[in-house]
């Protein structure tokens, strides 16, 4: 039994359409539309001299026009990762990718290996879509984690604004200003609107609905609360802040106890398929004696069924709400 070298190809290919996405995105929309840019998106757009209702206008069709596709059967499996990443590309534009990476897959697999025809269009269609879909999910990841951890400052950034005597508008348009992205252009958005008449506590609560985030709710709850009954905002905001704080704390707690837990089922899942090269590495001809034994193949298949329910069974375990 002799290894071969095409899934490694396979996977190198892979992470090649990944790389390709990102270097397209940050090729069109520039430098400014990269999570850790210090400048956000929307001041380096009233830099540049567009208007300010311009920018809203762009801004709110970014964070909406995911969702509003959903209804196309292969971007549907996107759509909302795509809305919490508030990806700026549109549903079209995503589609035309995926079509362009999923022939740039064929090629490398028609260059790089000797599966037929069929097997190289199924899989360069899965690489395309799936290249396009993990580059979402994990931007949706890293901006909502970055937005939980923002939250906290930017809370007590309109505490010390309402304390001096700037009312909420201005707390937020203050936040807009100072914080870096992604949370100053959500929070510019919101600024913008009340500017032109929408009510804060509404504008607060569908950002909170589209981001899917709990603390986010917990801001407009409090807003929207102060708004219809009364009460000293700076006050109730202070208490969230530090509610907020304490939530992020735990949860990057829980997150250092589990690591040992997810790096072992990693490691268990991982360590039979790299015993198994090493294995064909070492010794070639190891399952001679067995590979052509009836039992070996539901022995193979019952083995990899083990592996799959072990990285599900251990993601459950370690899978802990705050």
């Amino acid at each position: 039994m002799v290894i071969s070298a095409e899934p490694l190809i396979y996977g190198l290919i892979f992470i090649s359409i990944i790389v390709l996405v990102e270097g397209i995105y940050l090729t069109v929309f520039g430098k400014s539309i990269s999570l850790n840019n210090r400048v956000n998106r929307r001041l380096e757009m009233l830099e540049k001299g567009v208007g300010r209702e311009q920018v809203l206008e762009q801004l709110r069709k970014e964070m909406g026009q995911h969702m509003k596709s959903r209804s196309i059967p292969i971007y549907s499996i996107l759509a909302e990762k795509a809305q919490k990443a508030n990806i700026a590309f549109t549903p079209p534009q995503l589609m035309i990718m995926m079509a362009v990476l999923a022939m740039v897959a064929f090629i490398g697999l028609t260059f790089g290996t000797s599966a037929s025809l069929a097997i190289r269009a199924i899989l360069a269609v899965i690489m395309g879509v799936g290249g396009v879909y993990v580059w979402v999910n994990n931007k949706a990841k890293k901006r909502l984690a970055l937005i939980a951890e923002q939250l906290p400052d930017a809370v007590e950034l309109m505490v010390r604004s309402l304390r001096v005597g700037h009312p909420f508008s201005s707390a937020l348009a203050i936040v807009a200003n100072e914080v870096p992205d992604p949370l100053a252009s959500e929070m510019g958005v919101i600024s913008d609107e009340a500017a032109y008449g929408r009510d804060v506590g509404e504008a607060l609560k569908s950002m909170a609905e589209r981001l899917d985030m709990q603390d986010l709710r917990f801001l407009a709850v409090a807003v929207t609360i102060q708004q219809t009954s009364g009460g000293n905002l700076a006050e109730i905001l202070d208490g969230l802040a530090k509610v907020i704080r304490s939530r992020f704390k735990l949860f990057r707690r829980v997150r250092a106890i589990t690591a040992e837990a997810k790096w072992s089922g990693m490691f268990l899942s991982v360590f039979p398929l790299g015993a198994l090269i090493m294995i064909n590495v070492i010794q070639p001809n190891y399952y001679d004696d067995v590979k052509d034994t009836p039992a070996f193949i539901p022995a193979a298949l019952v083995v990899a069924g083990f592996l799959v329910a072990n990285v599900f069974v251990m993601r459950k375990l370690v899978n802990i709400k705050v």
